[in-house]
């Protein structure tokens, strides 16, 4: 067995370790964000181990493609590339002779995954903060290809690389192979637009998309001014129970905003459910304190006609007490003294305790939750899926 011929052995063998370690991958990638039933896959083991972490975030897709499809197409070229020598011979294949020499093609692509390898390893030690312990494998397996298929003795990986750029020249000064080049290219072109549009394969972009507007919002600019969100007679009524203290909430607060400005014929009605043990006696112990304070402060500011106006500025401006709450008051114009006395009255501090009460029996207990009819979502949902929800609603009432 001679030199080249080894080296092909070699490559071919770390190759289908690779096909089949990117297999793997792409499951654990489809569990992760098609499949909500999925139990958690063996290369989960902790916060920093976390395979299906990793397959859940932006970063595991490039162009809307899965990282571990494009792992497939790797090994699948590699695997072609090994066998160019003979599938250049049957006419379905001809277009193989332009690979003259296909070790220098698996040297170049090795080591270029390699490099790519590297970031993706950088980007998840030090953005994501998780480790997939299969894809490292498959970054020390794409090295390895790269060592084995190049020829140390003869130029290394600079003449690989100048050879594989010279054996493409040279193809493409074939018309035939030019034109099929191009239309390859162009093919390709529209395919990854189409996926880095849709993101058919990416769900966890979409999510993040959807949600990116709401989450990195400082200020609600959405926001409306009164104690009416949307129509004031729709027939279509959206509760949302809320928690001032809810980080999440705020982006919700925010969602409804844009939602009642972008579909007609639906109104926000906001309900307080507050964390906190000072009013919400279902809580065994402190969780988001100051919430009820905030929550009397909302419905006494109701009385005065300037709901909505300190809700988002609960949620901007997290004051930590009743002198913060006053000031944030001031600035809306609001008549501090009878804020504060309605605020502390018996009525709402006994309206407040009703209202958890009935939220309570009807089995809510998580922030943010939204009820459209019968219907009750707990947590936060993508935009597009609450206008889809609120658009069917109306659709019913007509």
């Amino acid at each position: 067995m001679d030199g080249n011929m080894k080296r092909k052995v070699g490559v071919g063998v770390i190759a289908l370790l690779g096909f089949i370690t990117t297999i793997k991958l792409a499951m654990i990638y489809y569990d992760a964000n098609f499949n909500p039933y999925a139990l958690p896959s063996f290369c989960s083991v902790s916060d920093l181990i976390d395979c299906d972490g990793v397959a859940k975030t932006t970063e595991s897709q490039f162009f809307g493609i899965p990282l571990a499809y494009w792992g497939l197409f790797l090994y699948s070229f590699i695997f072609l590339m090994l066998g160019a020598d003979k599938l250049k011979n049957f006419k379905l294949f001809k277009f193989m002779e332009v690979f003259k020499n296909p070790l220098d093609y698996i040297s170049s692509l090795g080591l270029l995954a390699f490099i790519i390898s590297m970031v993706l390893l950088c980007v998840s030690l030090f953005d994501i903060k998780k480790l997939c312990v299969l894809c490292m494998a498959t970054y020390l397996m794409d090295f390895a290809i790269a060592l084995i298929a190049t020829d140390f003795k003869n130029g290394g990986f600079v003449k690989s690389i100048k050879q594989s750029v010279q054996d493409f020249l040279d193809a493409i000064k074939n018309k035939v192979y030019l034109i099929a080049f191009i239309v390859v290219v162009l093919l390709a072109g529209a395919g990854l637009t189409y996926t880095a549009t849709t993101n058919v394969f990416a769900p966890q972009v979409k999510r993040a998309k959807d949600f990116g507007e709401f989450a990195k919002a400082k200020t609600n600019k959405y926001k409306v001014s009164g104690n009416v969100l949307g129509d004031e007679n729709a027939k279509v009524i959206v509760f949302i129970y809320t928690d001032y203290r809810c980080p999440i909430c705020r982006v919700h607060n925010i969602m409804m905003h844009k939602l009642a400005k972008d579909v007609a014929g639906i109104k926000i009605v906001h309900k307080n459910l507050p964390l906190d043990t000072e009013c919400n006696k279902y809580l065994t112990s402190p969780f988001h304190e100051g919430s009820c304070t905030m929550a009397r402060y909302a419905m006494a500011a109701e009385k005065q006609g300037k709901f909505w106006d300190i809700n988002t500025l609960f949620f901007e401006k997290q004051p930590n007490n009743e002198a913060e709450i006053l000031d944030i008051a001031k600035g809306l114009g609001l008549n501090l003294e009878k804020l504060q006395e309605d605020a502390n009255s018996a009525e709402i501090k006994t309206q407040l305790l009703n209202d958890i009460d009935e939220e309570t029996k009807m089995g809510l207990n998580a922030t943010p939750t939204t009820r459209i009819g019968q219907d009750v979502y707990v947590g936060i949902k993508p935009y597009s899926e609450y206008v889809k929800l609120v658009q069917d609603a109306v659709a019913k009432q007509k």
